[in-house]
């Protein structure tokens, strides 16, 4: 067939590979017209495999039949790389004619068509399955001229436009960069390209390569760019291999400020990858604008790539499928994954099959999110991913170097256990009341009618008045949800997940509804239901502590104690000031045996904090808790200095002390401790005699304290428990 002429009216042409050179369309069938979309992932349906964290746990998926109806909006601020909280290794600028190819050749097994993605063996011609033109030779050779402006040095490297060549640029002696638009045998269509294209020149970004010109020449149009030294993310990985963690976290974070600038710029970047971010310095930049695209465009060409692509990316490139790229390309930075184009075209490695991934459950639950199968459960904006990853970022510094990082959240308010817990020093259990309670939506219109009815202190009257804020303004979400939060106080549960069944169906992806129903599950002592709830938000929202802090206190009633500290130590190593935390994990490795390790979560709360002194009482009572093991002298000891440097005084101090001798005497007398005289607790030695003189003083003080009947009790306990004499 190959050298026939082409049997079509008017052409003239010769079929190389079954189409023709002239026209292009194929022998012998009806005329068809090229495909005005490109795009060169190849597209599968579902996933590989159901994907679960490193806990087991999966997230939710098609939580309504219908879209997404909300995105976040707000901004974060990321001024520097890595945010301050990591050194990445600084790399020189690259001189630029070192970076020039010295044969401009495209490898035979890097040949693919842009339109189908079939190889490709000749240098030039027609795609044997589609039909579609190609040329993988270099137009521009060293030395050429354009528009008497920009000296052709010669090619760098060969992209999905054509090729990239360093120029010069006479005018304003400077090297540049020109990369392809399109190429044509018609140079009317280059012009067009051309000018189609003007609209980069506004893009002006720090993290984002300069555009300077646009220009045609010949049959082709190019971007005329800002030369960026350095190297790309690409050439990194492959020369060092997978990248330290905070690193690569570090580059991710800092170039979504680019995204988030051309998102609001109303554009599209389309074919994100590691080929296409450039570190120079201390910092990085996109550096490949060629296939970036307006929003709303619905007729131009669309690039990807094969691996990084969102599924839906061929029916148009949106802000979600931009962030999927982002996390696709996180994830090749990280690990190697093994059938990244095949089994794993759209879908991540388990944690059995990449360790990284169980060793850094919120990374990975981050990863998922970004690179979720439907759009709508991933992250909706830049901005919102960015804030993720940073507090991910914090997390996996404060762990690594042990310093804790702590930052204040745009979505939860700070630690609830001081106002949750009463005025005494009762022992601290886990409770719905020491849930962080989410930030107010400033833009909800019914903002301050919010908030004032959140300081109405009593509950019945809190509930009314939320529910005359619902009649009133009926587009509110807060108003629903605070009247939900208010209903949990006062156990109207039913009514509560009917207003959140409404709410849900107006946004089914609205992190709340699962938070507030997991607090309402919480409260009826539906642990387990609690803790899926709030598992849930932890895939939703994986940098912030909030939500780990209540999977942490759900498992914790649950009896779930590995996991509850396995929680707990994330939150409280990451930020003491959630010291909820801190008592958390006290309690639940006391449950498990370690009395030592519970005191040293006690150790942790801040001397800042207004629960300091409470956390020296539980040290006290941690000590001398027998229903795991006896303590032991030493421990005892510890007890009473501990109660001899807290700020305490009155009844607490006294039924303290109470605590203490009183079980050293029940060891002692039961002879499970042996009598030492030397040594010395709370002033008194450690025989039965002294323990049993220090008791009585400690009970009359109390009684001295008390009225009534408590005052009697106390009185004969202070009585049966002095040393016996002979009057």
């Amino acid at each position: 067939m190959d050298g026939e002429s082409c049997k079509r009216n008017g052409c003239n042409g010769t079929l190389e590979d079954g189409y023709c050179n002239v026209c292009g369309l194929a022998a012998l069938k009806s005329s068809t017209t090229g495909q005005s979309r490109q795009y060169t992932a190849e597209r599968i349906t579902g996933r590989s495999s159901p994907i679960t964290t490193g806990t087991g746990s999966s997230p939710l998926t098609n939580r309504s039949k219908g879209s997404r109806r909300t995105s976040t909006t707000g901004r974060s601020s990321r001024k520097q790389l890595g945010a301050g909280l990591v050194s990445v290794p600084e790399l020189p600028s690259t001189e630029p004619e070192k970076a020039i190819m010295l044969e401009a050749k495209v490898p035979e097994n890097k040949r693919f068509c842009a339109n189908c993605n079939q190889a490709l063996k000749r240098e030039k011609g027609f795609c044997s399955q589609c039909g579609q033109k190609y040329s993988f030779i270099a137009s521009l050779q060293p030395n050429d001229l354009i528009l008497d402006q920009y000296e052709v040095k010669g090619a760098i490297a060969y992209g999905g436009l054509g090729w990239i060549y360093l120029g010069f640029d006479r005018t304003l002696s400077r090297y540049v960069v020109l990369k392809g638009l399109l190429n044509t045998e018609d140079a009317s269509s280059a012009a067009v390209a051309v000018a189609e294209r003007q609209f980069l020149a506004s893009v002006k970004h720090a993290n984002i390569v300069g555009i300077y010109n646009f220009v045609k020449h010949g049959s082709e149009g190019f971007i005329v760019m800002e030369y960026v030294g350095g190297q790309t993310l690409k050439e990194i990985r492959k020369s060092r291999g997978a990248l330290p963690v905070t690193e690569a976290i570090a580059y991710i974070h800092r170039i979504l400020s680019a995204f988030s600038y051309l998102h609001q710029q109303g554009l599209v970047y389309c074919d994100f990858k590691p080929d296409n971010a450039m570190v120079e310095g201390n910092d990085v930049k996109l550096i490949d604008m060629g296939g970036v695209r307006r929003i709303d465009d619905l007729t131009g060409d669309i690039y990807g790539t094969v691996g990084y692509s969102a599924p839906e990316a061929g029916e148009g490139p949106t802000v979600v499928s931009d962030l999927f790229t982002i996390g696709r390309t996180l994830a090749v930075l990280l690990a190697d994954i093994r059938g990244f184009t095949k089994e794993h075209l759209y879908t991540l490695p388990s944690p059995e099959e990449e360790p990284l991934f169980k060793e850094q459950e919120s990374l990975y639950r981050f990863l998922l999110k970004s690179t979720a199968e439907n759009p709508d459960d991933r992250f909706q904006s830049a901005d919102e991913m960015a804030d993720q990853l940073l507090g991910v970022l914090r997390e996996i510094v404060a762990l690594q170097t042990n310093t804790p990082r702590p930052a204040s959240s745009s979505l939860f308010g700070g630690d609830m256990l001081a106002i949750a817990v009463s005025g005494d020093f009762k022992p601290i259990v886990a409770d719905y009341h020491q849930l962080p309670v989410p930030n107010l939506d400033g833009s909800d219109p019914a903002f301050n009618a919010v908030l004032n009815a959140g300081a109405i202190s009593d509950s019945a009257k809190r509930v009314e008045n939320l529910r005359q804020v619902v009649q009133k303004t009926p587009k509110s979400i807060e108003a629903k949800l605070r009247l939900v939060n208010a209903l949990i106080d006062r156990k109207a549960y039913t009514e509560a997940e009917s207003i959140l069944a409404k709410v849900e169906e107006l946004d089914a992806w609205d992190w709340r509804i699962l938070w507030y129903r997991g607090r309402s599950l919480m409260a009826q002592g539906k642990y387990q239901e609690a803790q899926a709830a709030f598992d849930q938000t932890y895939f939703d929202l994986p940098g912030e502590l909030a939500p780990k802090l209540a999977l942490a206190l759900a498992a914790e009633r649950a009896h779930r104690y590995p996991f509850a500290i396995k929680m707990y130590e994330l939150v409280c190593r990451t930020d003491p000031s959630y010291v909820t935390a801190s008592f958390g994990l006290a309690r639940c490795l006391l449950a498990t045996g370690d009395r030592n390790g519970a005191v040293a979560a006690l150790e942790r709360v801040p001397q800042a904090s207004s629960l300091f002194a409470r956390s020296r009482v539980e040290v006290t009572r941690t000590l001398i808790n027998t229903k795991v093991a006896n303590p032991s002298s030493q421990e005892l000891k510890d007890a009473g200095n501990a109660i001899e440097a807290i700020a305490l005084e009155g009844m607490e101090r006294y039924r303290l002390t109470k605590q203490v001798l009183e079980t050293a005497l029940t060891l002692v007398t039961t002879q499970a401790l042996s009598p030492n005289t030397s040594l010395i607790l709370l002033g008194k030695p450690l025989a039965e005699i002294h323990l049993r003189e220090g008791l009585e003083k400690a009970l009359r003080s109390m009684a001295h304290l008390a009225t009534g009947e408590e005052k009697i009790r106390l009185v004969d306990e202070a009585n049966r428990v002095r040393p016996k004499t002979l009057f």
